[in-house]
């Protein structure tokens, strides 16, 4: 008896899921007793995934220089302007968030409908309707159909969020318009538990103030990341097996 494409299909996802988990499991065998292992050093435009940021850009404009002049161009100062402002310079980046939000939505649907059907007079054969059903059905009301709906759906969303801390990002690169591009990751372990924190986004120079920091609302198209990894936040997430029976079973 041939195997149904859908069986077939479960069967050859399961292998795969289980094949997957148990590489992890070695290298968590591997890893008992151990710490988690922190991150080399290395270029972040040599990772994987890693694409240099394109945007729409204005003509550049012509800078004049001025005879016998002492000011440099876009300088705040007198003498060298120490902020980043080259690709691969160093800025602190300084993200405090404490958002907090609340939703509830409820929402109510009733119906009710109910119709009726007869023929009272119809030719004088109306008489004739009792003999060919039974003599218990009535001209006048032949259908007579009710129907009742009623739905009442619930929601409430309550979130809060607070990170307060800093973290030292990287200029990977200086766009046309003299934008900068930067990224920067951090990696704290204690004990057996390490945490990650990954930001990315473009920033204006302007914004970078006179002790070479910029504040996280600043950052265009910004990307802050924290998370861990870790004894802690391993026994925090289902297994594999549940987590797949959760994508396949429809109940």
């Amino acid at each position: 008896m041939p195997v149904p494409s859908t069986i077939r299909a479960l069967l050859i996802a399961t292998v795969a899921t289980v094949a997957l988990s148990g590489c992890g499991a070695v290298d968590r065998i591997n890893n008992i007793g151990k710490a988690p292992d922190m991150s080399t050093l290395s270029d972040p435009t040599t990772q994987k995934g890693y694409q240099p940021v394109r945007m729409p850009m204005p003509t550049p404009p012509v800078l004049e220089r001025q005879a016998n002049s002492l000011w440099r161009p876009g300088a705040r100062a007198f003498f060298k302007d120490q902020r980043a402002s080259q690709t691969g310079d160093i800025l602190t980046i300084s993200i405090s968030i404490n958002d907090s939000a609340n939703v509830s939505d409820e929402t109510k649907r009733s119906r009710a409908n109910s119709d009726s059907m007869g023929i009272p007079n119809f030719f004088g054969l109306e008489a004739q309707i009792p003999k060919v059903l039974n003599s218990a059905t009535s001209a006048s009301s032949l259908v007579s159909t009710t129907s009742a709906k009623a739905s009442d759906g619930k929601g409430t969303v309550a979130r809060s969020e607070q990170i307060d801390l800093k973290i030292a990002a990287l200029i990977t690169q200086v766009l046309p318009n003299g934008n900068l591009v930067i990224q920067g990751k951090q990696e704290v372990r204690v004990n057996y538990e390490l945490r990650e924190l990954t930001i990315q986004g473009i920033i204006r120079p302007e914004d970078i103030d006179n002790t070479n920091a910029i504040s996280y609302e600043k950052i265009a198209e910004a990307r802050i990341s924290y998370g861990g990894r870790g004894q802690i936040t391993d026994v925090q997430q289902e297994r594999y097996g549940q987590q797949l029976l959760d994508v396949l079973l429809p109940f």
